[in-house]
């Protein structure tokens, strides 16, 4: 009995380590105190100890994984951020000097009031599939120097996945926002929110009712997650969000937001970023070296409309990547050591209707 006393205060006090070797907020910390003290009174029962114990080590495992005070770097270079966007992004200019805009305002925060919070505001990018929506958001991490968390509504429906939930529930766990705080190591994370207007029908205000905390710059300095039952600062993340259209989106979630329409793109854009971004991609991913596979220039509004018209590049991405997935397995297999597509065969390589 003695020695499974001794064990039972050793795991105590290796938990108490634990945290105190973490950097924690105080408040946290008398919340483990009560904890510990927990743990102690039940002590007696070995059953119920140990089934404490497991829920409690878990927590202590999750908080002190948490960025409570940990954030990244931030570049903000304006002329860093057009050259980068211009890589990756052909046209869609009003869109890029929207996003100076902004980058330049929160570099005007920083110079002139050091040591301030600085608060970004909340975009919106709504457009039809494919024109780049979810991309630009990426695009806004790459030229911040920001970790991503990129957090899917489509079919969301129920608003635990997002707030996490309460301890005393066997195999509880804490939401989406919490997990990707902990995976990518910072507080101040771009947090993609992806087709906000595509949750499910059944949990669309309780999930509103959760964006409205999380954009709102007053509250989301304090947003709870039901797992870790303390608030953690969002206030320094940067919130961007898509949708395809407005009309399931609450009032009181477009108030807090900007809103950027993506146009959708005409045959000759849809050309130039064939030709320019993804086609030079695609090879590269396929393996493949430019002498390899052409694509004649007469050919390529085939590739971009082989079933009419498509507001997005989605299509023409997967012809592109179809054509270098083609030429990659007929020179694997030595029937050719190069491939011209043209008018001629044109229906080899891509599926005609």
């Amino acid at each position: 009995m003695v020695s499974i006393a001794l064990d039972i205060n050793q795991e105590i006090q290796k938990l108490i380590d634990r945290a105190a070797a973490a950097q924690l907020p105080d408040g946290l910390r008398d919340k483990l105190e009560e904890l510990f003290q927990q743990l102690r009174v039940n002590a007696n029962s070995e059953t119920t100890f140990w089934e404490n114990y497991q829920r409690t080590a878990s927590y202590i495992d999750w908080i002190t994984n948490l960025p409570w005070n940990k954030s990244s770097q931030d570049i903000l270079d304006v002329n860093y951020t057009r050259e980068k966007l211009d890589a990756n992004h052909y046209g869609l200019d009003t869109i890029k000097d929207r996003i100076i805009e902004y980058i330049s305002v929160l570099a005007l925060q920083k110079a002139r009031h050091p040591g301030e919070k600085m608060r970004a505001p909340v975009i919106l990018f709504q457009g039809l599939v494919g024109t780049g929506k979810t991309t630009m958001a990426k695009s806004i991490a790459d030229v911040m120097g920001r970790k991503l968390i990129r957090i899917p509504f489509g079919g969301l429906g129920d608003p635990l996945y997002l707030r996490g939930q309460s301890r005393i529930y066997p195999e509880a766990e804490p939401g989406i926002i919490v997990r990707g705080l902990r995976d990518v190591g910072v507080n101040n994370p771009v947090i993609l929110l992806d087709e906000i207007d595509r949750v499910a029908d059944s949990a669309l205000n309780t999930i509103m009712g959760v964006l409205v905390e999380l954009l709102d710059p007053e509250q989301n300095n304090k947003f709870t997650d039901h797992y870790i039952d303390y608030p953690f600062d969002l206030s320094q993340a940067f919130f961007v969000a898509t949708c395809n259209n407005t009309t399931r989106i609450a009032t009181a979630v477009m108030d807090r937001l900007e809103l950027i329409q993506m146009p959708s793109y005409t045959d000759d854009e849809k050309i130039n970023i064939g030709q320019k971004y993804l086609f030079p991609r695609a090879l590269q991913d396929a393996g493949l070296t430019a002498s390899e596979l052409q694509i004649s220039d007469r050919i390529w509004l085939q590739v971009v409309r082989p079933l009419g018209f498509d507001a997005g590049v989605r299509t023409l991405k997967r012809n592109i990547e179809g054509l270098c997935r083609k030429t990659a397995a007929l020179i694997f297999e030595g029937k050719v050591k190069k491939v011209v597509v043209d008018e001629s065969n044109i229906k080899e390589f891509m599926p005609q209707w």
